[in-house]
């Protein structure tokens, strides 16, 4: 059901999928590694910050949803199940919650007299 939605991260430029299952919960909740963003500059641009953001919140969706076919085939414990869509609802939280004080700055730009 998830790979419904795929086609909609290719029209605001988020292709593809980082797949694995994050270890820490900055990177399961799709949000980047905060010791390596205090150790010094990335090369990164905000773009592409926001393109593993979004890759982040999608492979939550994804683990969630896989986590729950599983249970109902009786091949994964509920707690798991719980967790991946606790996991997935933060993630899903936090880019809801960026992409509203991104508009909100847009709009404040928008308007700025020039």
């Amino acid at each position: 059901m998830i790979d419904k939605i795929s086609g909609i991260s290719g029209i605001s430029g988020l292709s593809g999928l980082a797949g694995a299952r994050d270890a820490d919960m900055a990177g399961a909740a799709g949000m980047p590694n905060m010791a390596a963003a205090i150790a010094g500059p990335s090369p990164s641009s905000f773009a592409d910050t926001m393109k593993n953001l979004g890759q982040g919140v999608v492979s939550n969706l994804k683990v969630a949803e896989g986590q729950s076919f599983a249970s109902i085939r009786g091949e994964v414990p509920t707690r798991d199940v719980v967790d991946a869509i606790m996991t997935a609802e933060q993630s899903l939280q936090t880019a809801v919650a960026i992409r509203d004080k991104m508009v909100t700055a847009y709009l404040e730009i928008a308007r700025m007299q020039i």
